[in-house]
């Protein structure tokens, strides 16, 4: 029995750059809520829930695109070169954003534009992938090998669209880590900013799936077409997760306020990969088309096997032991 490698390596990398998504979403959630929060003691306190967390949140992004680069080569470079200015601009806006992260409670002076600094960081990192993922969704020109297309064709009235609910759904995560790792008035603010939030990221949701059929063919003959049954829970899951996530909100239940987040993005991500199913250049190149050689896949599996679960071992155990509510004291502290 032979072993599909393409298809493993495939699935690795979705569910790399899915925990990405997940972990690094709430975050940067955070960092677009930031300048909103009431007074230092607050912002301190946001700081202090994802001090112990957020750069190895961002493990997964390496390996997806390691992983992208090492097991399909073309799409890699496809996709590096469609996507180079938004992909340069989020990577930038990460640096800066970890930079104004640990500069902040260091600082005697220019808090402010340091805060500043954590907020566009936050917000530009989000915009990038939202929209990368527009970009995506609409399609990569893509002839003889080699993107065909020019240097903006990233940007597009769609993928403002998509960058937006990106932001908004994150957003939504960080303000149900909020809820989840403080009290008080803090804690208030959380479930407020998560009513208005959640009701603009299922809008959005609504948005953007009306306007796919329109941008992306393949999705609307999947859609509508012999698929439709494939595609149906989608929507479905969308609704039921929405009325939990709003009864969570009503109810002050911290847990499944989060919870019913990350299912909303789970939701979207798995409808957003069917769509797109075998392709990995859409609507050009199937994932097994792209992929290296046998021998290389073979080679870095064991690697990938070993180095997973220990970044979901040790991962796991940082949110085990900071767990609980956090303290007032600045990060650092």
């Amino acid at each position: 029995m032979s072993i599909d490698l393409p298809l493993i390596w495939g699935v690795l990398i979705a569910f790399a750059v899915f925990a990405y998504v997940v972990l690094d979403g709430f975050d940067l959630g955070i960092g677009i809520l930031f300048p909103f929060l009431g007074g230092e003691d607050e912002r301190n306190r946001a700081m202090n829930s994802i001090a112990p967390v957020w750069d190895g949140n961002e493990t997964w992004l390496v390996l997806g695109g390691g992983g992208l680069f090492a097991a399909f080569p073309e799409a890699y470079s496809v996709l590096m070169t469609a996507f180079y200015a938004p992909v340069i601009a989020m990577l930038l806006a990460l640096v800066f954003r970890g930079v104004a992260f640990e500069f902040r409670f260091m600082a005697k002076r220019g808090k402010r534009f340091w805060t500043a600094g954590f907020f566009a960081g936050s917000l530009m990192a989000a915009l990038c992938q939202g929209m990368m993922l527009g970009a995506f969704v609409q399609g990569i020109a893509f002839e003889d090998g080699r993107y065909a297309g020019g240097w903006f064709d990233w940007f597009s009235p769609f993928s403002l669209l998509t960058g937006a609910a990106v932001a908004c759904g994150y957003s939504l995560l960080g303000a149900g880590w909020l809820a989840i790792k403080t009290d008080g008035p803090l804690a208030d603010f959380a479930f407020r900013i998560a009513r208005l939030a959640g009701f603009v990221t299922l809008g959005a949701i609504v948005a953007v799936s009306a306007l796919t059929p329109l941008v992306a063919p393949l999705a609307a003959e999947r859609w509508f077409g012999p698929q439709m049954l494939w595609h149906a829970p989608a929507p479905i899951a969308v609704v039921v997760l929405g009325a939990v996530l709003l009864r969570a909100i009503a109810r002050r239940r911290e847990l499944t306020l989060f919870l019913s987040g990350l299912g909303l993005f789970a939701t979207c991500y798995i409808g957003f990969a069917l769509s797109k199913y075998p392709y990995i250049i859409p609507d050009h190149v199937t994932f097994r088309a792209a992929a290296a050689d046998e021998a290389a896949l073979a080679f870095l599996l064991p690697g990938a096997l070993v180095l997973i679960p220990i970044i979901l071992g040790y991962t796991g155990y940082a949110y085990w032991v900071f767990r609980g509510k956090t303290g007032h004291e600045g990060y650092g502290h």
